[in-house]
């Protein structure tokens, strides 16, 4: 079977490609562990963030928004000598934030799904994509989303990191059309 040439780089990416990357997310926990993975991934490979995925889940509470938003600074600075996770510490202090904006978010919206899919009208944009050369680092879709995380206090949620969360949470599929994920999305 054809699959994206970047699933092919190890397993563990070829098994997240083959089974998560695309497949549109409403579940408001899952959309938050991407919203932290995909901050921590700026300026690193993703299969850094992908190798270091059960360690965030253990050090953050398996992405519970509510104790996240709660992290104190001794829960910070133990966060910030877990080798288990990247230790930058404007990433760690920004998924604090990001969790207490992320809270906000759900009670104006009643649910972070219903605020985050707008961007895209509430259904995914299927694009077709021939090589992974024409996939775009953003959108106007990813432009629009950043500047509005921004505005509602989010931190690490520039274009190009709203545009691979949209990516990995389905809210475009960005298989190429050769890929046998692309018509099962």
């Amino acid at each position: 079977m054809k699959k994206c040439t970047w699933a092919l780089s190890s397993p563990s990416e070829e098994q997240y490609h083959d089974l998560e990357w695309g497949v549109p997310v409403h579940d408001d926990r899952l959309l938050f562990e991407f919203l932290i993975l995909e901050g921590a991934q700026a300026g690193l490979s993703w299969s850094t963030i992908l190798n270091k995925r059960d360690g965030y889940k253990q050090a953050f509470d398996n992405f519970d928004a509510e104790t996240v938003a709660g992290y104190d600074d001794q829960k910070i600075n133990a966060l910030l000598a877990n080798p288990a996770i990247v230790r930058n510490k404007l990433k760690v202090n920004a998924a604090v934030t990001n969790a207490q904006a992320f809270l906000k978010v759900q009670r104006e919206f009643a649910h972070f799904d219903s605020y985050i899919w707008q961007f895209v009208g509430g259904k995914p944009l299927c694009n077709a994509r021939k090589t992974h050369a024409d996939i775009p680092a953003s959108t106007p879709e990813s432009d629009a989303m950043s500047k509005d995380l921004k505005q509602r206090g989010f931190k690490f949620v520039g274009s190009t990191i709203c545009y691979a969360y949209m990516q990995a949470t389905g809210m475009v599929n960005d298989h190429t059309v050769d890929c046998f994920r692309y018509g099962q999305i």
